[in-house]
């Protein structure tokens, strides 16, 4: 059972990624040593992509992805494949909770710009398949360039003009996305994270910034990315803590950064993580000021196999609904199954059984 097709994010809806399937991960390491052409692993990805879309609808979803299938990383493979922009192999990877990624980083080496992104083929490729379901699409957020990535100052020695640049960059690619037939366009942000914690607090010192300074940065290049966009497409933001092989980076509730998070942002909708004691409470949402905006509660956990209580899930449903209007809230996984290729530690059959448990919870509580 669905309720009935209007406009995302939906009663019951998902953050993006899923497992990467065998067939996918062999292909990739065929193309690396030569023994497949690009053309024979985009084939494979197809194929793949599209029994995944097949199955996202069995399970009874309104939005579906292509499950960043195409991708090694979530956000490396968008920012690389910007003008300007390099991935690079550094020193060392990023450090989640007792485990670390491959050692890749980004970095600017040219003036910014959004023209001919590989991404619009793929989102093409999803749209095709969606059929009377709605293709949602995931980007990274502007603020993992500007926050994450190694900026030359030869090349932009001035930062504003810098953030100036990549404002165009996310506005030009906004309409290309939409021009392509996106209707449903996601920004996933793990650099709010650094608000949340005293950890977080003194990255934000050592780059040279007071909390109040990168709150307003934060908010402005979402806000101005998206000022332009037409009045029928719906874009949210997924704030993450972390998400590699069931890891995490950062801890904290959204206390710190929640006037502007729930209060000053400008997107149609909010996939928040609230799937354990990291997260902290749902007091910051009494700071949602806006009847339009649509607060999603990440309260299923892709990170593990394990099915939570329905009833106890119901039950925090209820204590959000202190916060937000019932009418407001929608239900999904808190992150994605498979941030980078390597995926988190549960199987398919539990991941779809996940998705599964959303759909009955939301539509049993949020018709």
């Amino acid at each position: 059972m669905t309720t009935t097709l209007t406009k995302g994010p939906y009663k019951a809806d998902h953050v993006g990624s899923f497992l990467r399937p065998e067939r996918i991960k062999e292909a990739r390491v065929l193309h690396q040593n030569g023994d497949i052409t690009r053309e024979q692993l985009r084939n494979i990805e197809d194929e793949e992509i599209t029994r995944l879309v097949e199955k996202q609808k069995e399970a009874g979803l309104q939005a579906v992805t292509d499950g960043e299938f195409r991708r090694a990383w979530w956000h490396f493979d968008f920012l690389s494949q910007l003008e300007g922009v390099e991935l690079y192999e550094t020193d060392a990877g990023i450090q989640f909770n007792g485990v670390q990624t491959k050692a890749h980083g980004i970095k600017v080496v040219g003036k910014l710009d959004f023209s001919d992104h590989p991404m619009l083929e793929d989102y093409k490729f999803l749209h095709d398949l969606a059929g009377d379901h709605v293709a949602k699409f995931t980007i990274p957020s502007p603020n993992m360039l500007f926050f994450r990535g190694t900026i030359d100052e030869k090349v932009y020695p001035d930062k504003d003009e810098f953030f100036n640049d990549l404002i165009t960059v996310y506005q030009k690619a906004i309409q290309a996305f939409y021009d392509a037939g996106c209707r449903y366009l996601q920004l996933d942000d793990t650099a709010w994270a650094v608000f949340f914690s005293e950890k977080g607090q003194e990255q934000i010192a050592a780059k040279g910034y007071s909390m109040d300074e990168l709150l307003e940065r934060f908010t402005r290049a979402i806000n101005e990315s998206i000022a332009k966009k037409p009045e029928d497409m719906v874009i949210t933001m997924h704030i993450c803590r972390g998400n590699f092989k069931s890891s995490y980076t950062a801890s904290g509730g959204y206390d710190n950064a929640s006037e502007y998070i729930f209060g000053k942002l400008k997107v149609d909708g909010l996939f928040l993580e609230f799937d354990d004691e990291r997260s902290g409470g749902f007091e910051p949402l009494r700071h949602v000021n806006r009847q339009d905006l649509q607060i999603v509660l990440g309260l299923i956990t892709s990170k593990f196999g394990e099915l939570e209580d329905s009833e106890l899930i119901k039950e925090r449903i209820r204590e959000a609904s202190q916060y937000v209007p019932l009418d407001q809230i929608c239900l999904s996984p808190q992150c994605g199954f498979s941030s980078t290729e390597e995926g988190n530690l549960l199987t398919e059959e539990q991941q779809w059984e996940k998705i599964r448990h959303v759909v009955s919870i939301a539509n049993e509580v949020l018709k």
